[in-house]
């Protein structure tokens, strides 16, 4: 693969990169990202390649990825993709500008044209469901968006299985625009989404973006037992370990996990971070992995995840290593008992 063997979105017909490109760093407003300079070579060192796919969101580094990122894209705008998200607060004193609601929705949307300096958004996902919200208000609010030509096609963040097939199906019953991404945490030390999201997403047609493949950088093996950490306060952290370790991955199984990373990295002769990010590729329902970055030099060897190829032997040291328990009613209808009351003693190829 390369990052001009573009894979069409999930149900649309939309032409994206295999990998694409997270802008969470461009900006130092959060105290870890990279500035203007650096941003620069990322951005130039994704797009000469036939990157084409980028990702944002109106709040990352209080606005100043999505104003970087307006600048470095508007004299190439009709050869990318520019996703960006609504629903986190712009104001944390004002309840209003955040959640799924129609009054956030489209004032976030007025202010993510004015920071990317843009006509349109081409993938605009609701950042996380707010469970406030009604599902008709949100997806009618939507469709009014792609209607007016604000928005082209919709996706999903951080929300449960069910919720999004509830949002699907009244998209589809409307006649309303349907969702057609799915941003999920999916890493090696992240695999539960594999129970419900993954399958709900090839079943209602939308194409999976892993965040964090890294697993927040703990799988890059630059972390060990003195680093552990259960730190989860409720402001976004001025260093990059605070924010790994408020998403509960600085623990001792996800060492494990890294360590198990590595030894595969140095047989294949790649980076743990190659590794990792060729790992979720590997998944049917995986469209484009987000990579970020705070170097140019990190963005490049991201991008060598796409020339990495694993034995079966590989494949299965990483999975032992990563696996996670079956939960209701897998755990009960995959066990033999439950299967030959379904199917009695005959074999029947599945689909």
């Amino acid at each position: 693969m390369s990052l001009n063997h573009y894979r069409l979105l999930g149900r649309s017909g939309l032409r994206v990169s295999p990998l694409s490109l997270g802008t969470m760093t461009f900006g130092s407003d959060w105290g870890w990202g990279a500035d203007d300079a650096e941003a620069r070579r990322i951005f130039d060192a994704y797009v000469e390649r036939g990157g084409n796919f980028i990702d944002t969101s109106v709040n990352y580094t209080n606005g100043a990825s999505e104003q970087i990122l307006g600048r470095f894209a508007k004299p190439i705008r009709d050869r990318l993709i520019l996703a960006t998200k609504y629903t986190m607060a712009r104001d944390p004193a004002n309840i209003n500008s955040g959640g799924n609601h129609r009054f956030n929705l489209v004032r976030s949307v007025e202010t993510s044209l004015r920071q990317l300096d843009t006509d349109r958004i081409d993938l605009l996902y609701v950042h996380a469901w707010d469970f406030t919200a009604r599902p008709d208000e949100v997806m009618r609010a939507l469709d009014d968006l792609v209607r007016a030509g604000k928005v082209l096609y919709l996706g999903i963040c951080n929300t449960p299985a069910w919720r999004v097939a509830e949002l699907q199906t009244l998209a589809d019953l409307r006649g309303w625009s349907p969702l057609v991404a799915l941003q999920i945490e999916y890493s090696l030390v992240e695999r539960t989404v594999e129970h419900e999201l993954m399958p709900m997403a090839q079943a209602m047609g939308l194409g999976v973006l892993p965040w964090s493949p890294l697993g927040g950088g703990i799988l890059t093996g630059k972390y060990s037992a003195a680093d552990l950490s259960d730190e989860n306060g409720a402001e976004v952290s001025s260093s990059r370990k605070g924010v790994i370790a408020s998403t509960g991955h600085l623990n001792q199984r996800a060492l494990d996990i890294a360590a198990v990373v590595g030894e595969v990295a140095r047989e294949v002769e790649a980076s743990a971070s190659q590794v990792a990010i060729a790992w979720t590729l590997r998944h049917p329902a995986v469209v484009s992995p987000i990579i970020g970055a705070r170097t140019a030099a990190q963005a490049l060897d991201n991008l060598g995840a796409l020339d990495l190829r694993f034995t079966d032997d590989q494949l299965q040291r990483l999975a032992q290593a990563s696996a996670i328990a079956p939960i209701f009613p897998e755990r009960f209808i995959g066990r033999p008992m439950a299967q030959q009351l379904i199917f009695g003693t005959s074999a029947l190829t599945p689909r």
